[in-house]
């Protein structure tokens, strides 16, 4: 069991969305942050139960949660979102990026994309007429996606690990706006994470993928570990813009084709 690497009293009071987070990164992420005092918006697609749940626990512990479902690459759902959470909190200190898709079936050639760079920008902006100084907007990705251009990745993870490198960049463009607005942005990237639903997908499409990946990494994070990580990206002090990377990275250096 990881120990939960924030006090009780980092974020007394912070106001935090987590999309995607009835399950998984999320939902551990979001008792991490719940249990650092913060005020906590669980963020659903269609599973209520499940993220009321996690809501419930927090509550049952003596933090305080709120659940908001929305697809969050609708853009009047995402609206109405901010305006629950503007109703429950009256604002918002700190949005983190953690819904990301685009292996599932059946959803168009184009939900990548639409998923992991266009909702994340969307998200972002709707964020900041919430937020004030102060702010911070952290996203989440993984090293497939982040050193994509430098590393091929799996065939199946690949489009996925383009659209979230499409993501990563849009929203860097826009970091001169969030600084204007007193918002920090920072990127946490991380390998494949045991236990997520893309690491379960990946090795039953490629069965060995998950071994594999662990081999060449020496240590893959779970989902605890992992979300531990992000709750420090939340509260250290970092450079705006700047990447936290999650592990060890020298894989992805050594295979790099700027090295070749």
């Amino acid at each position: 069991m990881t120990e939960n690497p924030l006090s009780s009293s980092d974020l007394v009071d912070k106001r935090i969305l987590i999309t995607g987070s009835s399950r998984g990164i999320g939902a551990q992420l979001a008792q991490y942050v719940a249990a650092a005092g913060a005020r906590v918006a669980i963020n659903y697609r269609s599973k209520a139960p499940r993220a009321e749940k996690i809501a419930a626990d927090i509550i049952e512990a003596g933090g305080e949660a709120i659940t908001v479902g929305a697809d969050v690459t609708d853009p009047v759902a995402v609206s109405s979102m901010m305006s629950d959470i503007a109703e429950a909190f009256g604002g918002l200190d700190i949005l983190v990026l953690n819904a990301s898709g685009g292996m599932e079936a059946d959803m168009g050639d184009d939900y990548a994309m639409k998923l992991n760079r266009d909702a994340q920008v969307g998200l972002a902006m709707a964020a900041k007429t919430l937020m004030s100084g102060g702010g911070r907007i952290v996203f989440i990705t993984s090293h497939q996606a982040h050193f994509i251009h430098d590393v091929d990745t799996l065939p199946e993870y690949t489009p996925v690990a383009l659209s979230k490198r499409a993501g990563e960049d849009a929203l860097r463009a826009l970091v001169d706006d969030f600084s204007a607005a007193g918002i920090d942005f920072v990127v946490v990237s991380g390998d494949m994470i045991e236990g997520t639903v893309t690491a379960t997908l990946l090795n039953r499409m490629r069965p060995g993928a998950l071994d594999e990946r662990k081999e060449a990494a020496g240590k893959l994070y779970n989902v605890e570990e992992f979300a531990a990580e992000i709750a420090r990206a939340i509260v250290d002090p970092i450079p705006p813009n700047s990447t936290r990377l999650v592990g060890d990275t020298s894989w992805f250096v050594d295979n790099s084709k700027a090295s070749e």
